[in-house]
């Protein structure tokens, strides 16, 4: 189970616009996925339409048991390949800036059970997506506690490029204190519009910042995005031009993650190997 943490520390660059995307050419691909929703916003919950639970995620944070998570996950209305840990308002009061270390291993101890509460005929989950609230509190802390890679959000503004740059330093951060397995997947670049000079030029000072992991494939600016979330349709089912155009750089873009996982495999293995020797 590969875990990937979404985050930016600017609001409205697209995080969970992302996420979804993600989530869409997870489900076009079978790759069975988790969706962790960590925003109190719970965007990704509303767009995702999960069956009704009987817990969220604030209650997984308040008891990270075995119990509290399965009945905190629901299937999406997207398709079997797509669950849902349901976000809720209630998880802001978990969004605390001074957290104990057991409070931000909560969410990691629960992912760790989470393959062991599907049923028997259930596969399990390939990846795991953590969409953060774009604040440095507790919630997205613990994502970065939990997560085996970090991807960045940003959109070509002079802003949203100082909001990532907080959120690298946090992702090294995290790293260095509390989870040295985290590694940074890259930068991607949301509702890039390609004739116009600020977004180039920012996307250039991005590159000059950021270097290779500034990802080669950026996320045009399209109505398409906006129309599918609304209708909570998966972006490869929306069957317009500018979908197929979104669609086809959420591919590139999971194969990216796709590949960071096999990589990761192999780490392991290595050094499995090693200390066998």
């Amino acid at each position: 189970m590969h875990t990937v943490a979404v985050l930016s520390l600017k609001g409205g660059v697209g995080k969970t616009t992302v996420v979804l995307g993600l989530a869409s050419a997870a489900l076009r691909r079978g790759v069975r996925t988790l969706v962790v929703d960590l925003d109190p916003q719970c965007n990704a919950t509303s767009a995702l339409e999960p069956e009704e639970t009987e817990a969220s995620l604030y209650d997984v944070l308040e008891n990270p048991t075995r119990s509290t998570l399965r009945a905190a996950i629901a299937p999406s209305g997207w398709g079997e390949e797509i669950d849902v840990l349901v976000g809720t308002e209630d998880g802001e009061a978990h969004n605390d800036h001074d957290p104990g270390v057991k409070q931000l291993h909560r969410l990691s101890d629960a992912l760790a059970k989470v393959n062991g509460v599907l049923a028997e005929d259930e596969l399990p989950y390939q990846v795991v997506l953590l969409d953060c609230p774009p604040s440095l509190g507790r919630l997205t802390r613990s994502a970065l506690v939990a997560a085996d890679r970090a991807l960045l959000v940003t959109e070509p503004t002079i802003f949203a490029v100082s909001g990532v740059q907080r959120a690298f330093e946090a992702v090294q951060d995290e790293r260095a204190n509390s989870n040295p397995e985290l590694q940074p997947l890259g930068v991607v670049v949301n509702r890039v519009r390609p004739r116009s000079h600020e977004h180039q030029f920012r996307i250039n000072e991005l590159r000059d910042i950021f270097g290779p992991l500034v990802m080669p494939v950026s996320l045009p600016d399209r109505l398409a995005v906006q129309q599918a979330q609304g209708a909570c349709t998966p972006i490869h089912q929306w069957g317009t031009p500018g979908a197929r155009e979104v669609a086809l750089a959420f591919n590139l873009l999971l194969a990216r993650v796709l590949r960071s996982a096999r990589g990761r495999r192999k780490e392991q293995d290595l050094e499995d190997l090693e200390a066998e020797v």
